[in-house]
């Protein structure tokens, strides 16, 4: 196999990977689709895409990293969370990932639910309605994330291709 073939399989692998990683919280999503992009324009010898389009693409990629934090602590503290229920959002999403899809969507309000019950109960006050409403905001903020995220990607892939052919 030729070896731009292989390098171009690997570019295309690599966004692939980091399109599932914008919705699975364990992948890096957005930095990956945009090694891939980086890989794919170098082997070309940065001929079809100069490199200001590849600076917005790094700073699209940053952008989305400050989405992660910001969307997650958004919706947490719009519902008043404690540090106990992000964290556990954070730990029930990596959980989720084992339980397929519905895992996804269940493991950060378990999490945030566990999390904010933990940190009720040692107040002296666990009441379960509050601490679901906090799991459910931080659920929520999540959510938002994700489809930021995924807003990002398409839009990267877009400018990507819009330098690549034109």
């Amino acid at each position: 196999m030729d070896p731009k073939t292989l390098y171009y399989l690997v570019a295309a692998a690599l966004v692939m990977v980091g399109l599932a990683g914008t919705v699975l919280p364990a992948l890096p999503g957005l930095p990956l689709v945009f090694a891939g992009m980086l890989l794919a324009a170098w082997v070309d010898g940065f001929a079809n895409v100069p490199a200001w389009v590849l600076v917005l693409l790094g700073l699209l990629t940053l952008l989305s990293l400050a989405i992660d934090f910001w969307a997650t602590a958004l919706g947490a503290k719009r519902v008043g969370a404690s540090r106990k229920a992000v964290l556990g959002a954070m730990l029930g999403t990596l959980a989720g990932l084992f339980l397929g899809p519905f895992g996804l969507l269940l493991g950060p309000f378990a999490g945030a639910l566990g999390g904010e019950l933990l940190h009720r109960r040692s107040l002296g006050s666990g009441d379960i309605g509050d601490a679901a409403k906090i799991g459910f905001g931080t659920w929520l903020g999540i959510l938002f994330g994700v489809v930021l995220k995924l807003g990002l990607a398409f839009t990267m892939l877009g400018l990507f291709a819009l330098a690549w052919w034109w």
